[in-house]
């Protein structure tokens, strides 16, 4: 699954939007990105997530949620939260056009 990489201040973050058919929303997930080598160059994948955002696509009057997870404490630095929580805000945005497009009466 494609992830979005963001460095700020030396630390490398990722974000990553899997579906999560349980839940029948999109995940945003935000994680420290760690290393990997590749052969002689050294790239990053997302780790473990700890905040994650889930915003429904099935039920228009659900509301969008912000779940912490993990147990150890994580600094997030303010430029990283608001990158995490505009890719959240875009995320709800195409969500809510697609409940547009395709709730009732969109076709006439």
């Amino acid at each position: 699954m494609p992830a979005e990489l963001r460095e700020h201040e030396g630390r490398h973050c990722a974000v990553r939007f899997p579906y999560a058919l349980p839940d029948d929303a999109w995940a945003v997930e935000l994680s420290e990105a760690v290393p990997v080598r590749a052969g002689e160059d050294e790239t990053h994948v997302p780790g473990a997530a700890f905040p994650v955002a889930f915003v429904p696509d099935e039920d228009p009057d659900a509301e969008p949620t912000v779940h912490i997870h993990g147990h150890d404490e994580h600094v997030i630095p303010h430029e990283i939260m608001r990158w995490f929580m505009g890719r959240t805000a875009d995320q709800v945005a195409r969500c809510r056009t697609a409940f547009g497009q395709e709730g009732p009466g969109a076709a006439e």
